[in-house]
């Protein structure tokens, strides 16, 4: 516990003005809203560890000479959140993550704890029987029991996360700790060691060192920042569960996504029932990288060939494109519809579900000036079937089909997967590892390929395209 000789005091983030009260306008740079609490005064204890630690000799270290060393992962039996951690959780790594309110986070982590938990049991089990010296040591047991999964509660109480548990995984195990003041959190776990903490939420902990409310930029920066000195410090691995904001963004200051060494991001639609874990930073693995899960009453299922099962329902109609994208180091295979409509506005809509709306503005005004298409009174909307969002440029050509294919009233032909980058000029440009999505659509039975390599143009992809010829 900290002592109280700690004050607070609200900066400002734009001038650097001190003042020992929160103030709506900075006096000095005349900013808005600018002013974050900030603990002005060490406490005694951190003052004279400072002291004792400024007569420490300081060293300088050559990178040739330590050895290196992979990170050790410990695996969540869950092959896609694996994935988007780069091949497991390390320890000591603080991992944030986010999404919309009833997305599943909360359903994610609580099945991830009972995995962990019920790994740490069978490998226990199994040690004791190579060691049976240690089954009459009622201290190493104990300890081995104070390695498990700690849950720390400050949205919901003991008996609601007990009915999710049963619901995943009836008569499950977890240990919960219900509290929400962050220095109690962490002399907790300082003392039960666990092997993991997830703490739901950030936005709930706070400390007494600070006057403002839970939630406040202040509070959520500094309770980060000491749960990630104590991941460092005793090597536990912390996931945290973040709020986002009606925008999408994390809420709380954005220097938290640069405090945490992973965040990851929960996203889909409330209406499907798949679930998208995307990385956007990670320390130790791709950041491109995604797992698919299918939401159920019974937790999250895992979707080992998302391909397969978002071109499931998949027709052969006017408008439906199937494109090639690489997430990480897995080729995904996705559909993209359009609907070109008369428009009765002054200016024609232009939407995208799934893709960027200026990407699409872009492409849309490339088929009017190369294909002589007059797109400029109709109504385009253009949508990523299952939830995703595409990012890459490599799925322009299908984009570009979808629209021409549903202008046209023409359909794609069959087993048509279409690969490639457009340019302002018209041109398909190559886009990286096409092997590797050309063995992917081969596998799922697309015979017919249509990417850089076959087609120089638009023009010339569309007539490889379509069933009858522009």
């Amino acid at each position: 516990m900290t002592s109280k000789t700690n004050r607070s005091c609200y900066i400002c983030q734009q001038c650097g003005y001190k003042a020992p009260q929160y103030l709506g306008k900075c006096p000095q740079c005349d900013s808005w809203n600018s002013f974050v609490e900030q603990i002005e005064e060490l406490s005694a204890v951190s003052r004279q560890r400072s002291v004792r630690q400024s007569g420490k000799q300081v060293e300088i270290i050559d990178l040739s000479k330590i050895q290196k060393t992979d990170y050790k992962r410990v695996s969540t039996k869950l092959e896609e959140f694996d994935r988007c951690l780069g091949g497991g959780i390390v320890n000591g790594s603080l991992v944030l993550v986010s999404g919309d309110p009833g997305i599943g986070k909360s359903t994610l982590l609580t099945q991830l704890a009972l995995n962990i938990n019920q790994s740490s049991v069978v490998s226990r089990q199994s040690s004791d029987k190579d060691k049976k010296s240690l089954i009459a040591d009622s201290e190493a047991i104990l300890k081995a029991d104070d390695s498990r999964v700690l849950y720390i509660a400050g949205e919901e109480s003991a008996k609601q996360i007990k009915i999710r548990v049963d619901r995943i995984k009836s008569n499950a195990s977890l240990a919960v700790l219900n509290e929400i003041d962050v220095d109690n959190i962490i002399e907790a776990i300082s003392l039960a060691r666990p092997s993991l903490v997830i703490v739901d939420s950030i936005q709930t902990l706070q400390t007494s060192d600070l006057e403002s409310i839970a939630g406040s930029v202040g509070q959520v920066r500094e309770c980060t920042h000491r749960l990630q000195r104590l991941a460092k410090d005793i090597h536990v691995p912390i996931f945290l569960v973040g709020h986002v904001t009606k925008e999408g963004n994390i809420a709380g200051p954005k220097t938290l996504e640069h405090v945490v060494d992973v965040v990851l991001s929960l996203e889909g639609d409330p209406a499907s029932m798949f679930r998208i874990l995307r990385a956007t930073k990670n320390r130790f693995g791709p950041t491109d990288e995604v797992g698919v899960f299918e939401m159920v009453e019974g937790g999250m299922i895992e979707v080992t060939n998302p391909s397969k099962v978002f071109l499931n329902t998949k027709q052969n109609a006017p408008g439906s494109a199937v494109v090639a994208i690489q997430s990480g180091f897995r080729p995904l295979l996705l559909e993209i519809q359009a609907l070109v409509t008369k428009s009765g506005l002054p200016i024609p809509r232009r939407v995208g579900n799934g893709i960027d709306n200026n990407r699409l503005q872009l492409l849309v005004a490339v088929l009017q000036k190369r294909l002589g298409l007059t797109l400029f009174d109709v109504d385009i909307y253009v949508n990523v079937v299952g939830g995703l969002k595409i990012s890459e440029p490599a799925a322009d050509l299908g984009v570009c089909t979808a629209i021409v294919s549903s202008f046209k009233d023409i359909p794609i032909r069959e087993k048509t997967v279409l690969i490639g980058e457009v340019g302002l000029l018209g041109e398909l440009r190559a886009v990286r590892q096409i092997d590797k999505r050309i063995k992917e659509a081969q596998k799922l039975g697309y015979s017919n390929v249509i990417s850089s390599q076959n087609a120089r143009n638009l023009s010339e992809a569309m007539k490889l395209a379509l069933v009858d010829n522009l």
